[in-house]
């Protein structure tokens, strides 16, 4: 145990952030009101329209008791083990997805969940086989009595930085088949990680950049003290979205013109910045604890929650794990399933692992 220690006792996190929102002139700033604001105004920045209009059909949403959930006891994000009972009846008790009717996959997959419903959705990582031990595969779920397929990713072999291929067929995971929908790509360093949609590489554009491949999100996660030992600090870079509620197209033509470059040169027109939710010490436990609302059970520094500065109320992503291979991802507008399965998947990368 004692080698594990350092992922627990991590100094507690500054004020700071608490004192910087003291900070507002309450008189000229209605902090008080602007939560109660529908949280999409802070994911839009305007940007042009997207020009093919063909996907426009929506797929019709049930929302069941998305809101309605009873809090439960806080859980530890940390990588100590939970209790096996109260594990038990927090699954019980965990509430399903809301009923979603997936007429088109691809189309769905990389759609913005609807305004006012969360996405509960499952992942669970296969590790049988040859070489699964090293490669798991990926499969999201969606968290229903129907279990509905989204997506499956895994990890490429020959590749000199980490790169996870993310297809919409279970038994297609291959770069050039038509399954493709989407891949994450990390740095050399393995601290920074790119997500694309199955659009050309920039060096095959067409004359107008319409086939170019989109970026869709980009993760950045900052070493601590004691490395990557105690509460991640996550970066979640996003396109914006425009007055019709859909994502503004970022196509890079090069390397210096993606999310990651921009949101590095501060360039935030039609980009988002969001982290994840910093986790309280709890000294009863002697760990850091979030509140995942009974939709985590197991301990884990996996477990995070993706937020918006601005209203740190609203959560636009959770992830957490349920059992040694399963865990649960929930996404809110404006993330769509690729978006947050990708983010999902840059968590479990071996250079950041610490379990």
């Amino acid at each position: 145990d004692s080698t594990r220690r350092p992922c627990l006792t991590v100094s507690p996190p500054a004020a700071s952030s608490s004192d910087e929102e003291d900070d507002s002139d309450s008189s000229t700033k209605p902090v008080r009101l602007e939560k109660k604001k529908n949280p999409v105004s802070l994911f839009q920045t305007g940007g042009d329209p997207p020009k093919d209009k063909k996907n426009k059909k929506k797929a019709p949403l049930k929302a069941a008791d998305s809101e309605e959930e009873t809090p439960e006891t806080p859980q530890k994000n940390s990588n100590k083990k939970g209790k096996g009972k109260k594990s038990k009846k927090m699954k019980e008790e965990r509430p399903p997805s809301p009923v979603i009717e997936v007429d088109s996959l691809e189309e769905f997959v990389l759609r913005p969940a609807p305004q006012g419903v969360t996405i509960k959705c499952r992942v669970t990582r296969d590790k049988k086989g040859m070489d699964r031990g090293l490669y798991p595969t990926y499969y999201l779920h969606l968290d229903n009595d129907k279990k509905v397929f989204l997506l499956a990713g895994r990890k490429r072999k020959k590749s000199k930085t980490s790169n996870y291929l993310i297809s919409i067929d279970p038994t297609d995971l291959s770069r050039g088949g038509e399954n493709f929908i989407g891949k994450l790509r990390s740095n050399l360093m393995g601290t920074k990680f790119t997500v694309f949609d199955n659009g050309a590489n920039p060096d095959r554009a067409n004359a107008d950049w319409s086939n170019v491949r989109q970026e869709l999100s980009a993760v950045v996660y900052e070493t601590n003290v004691l490395g990557f030992k105690g509460p991640r600090k996550m970066t979640v870079i996003i396109p914006g979205m425009n007055a019709d509620n859909e994502r503004v197209p970022i196509r890079p033509r090069n390397d210096n013109d993606g999310l990651l470059m921009r949101w590095q040169n501060r360039n935030m027109d039609n980009v988002i910045e969001l982290h994840n939710k910093a986790p309280v010490w709890n000294d009863e436990t002697q760990s850091y604890v979030l509140n995942f609302h009974g939709r985590v059970t197991h301990a884990s520094v996996k477990n995070f929650q993706i937020v918006h500065s601005s209203d740190t109320d609203y959560i636009v992503m959770q992830f957490g794990r349920v059992a040694d291979d399963a865990f649960t991802m929930d996404y809110n507008y404006p993330l769509c399933a690729v978006q947050a399965f990708a983010i999902a998947l840059s968590s479990f990368d071996g250079k950041l692992a610490c379990e």
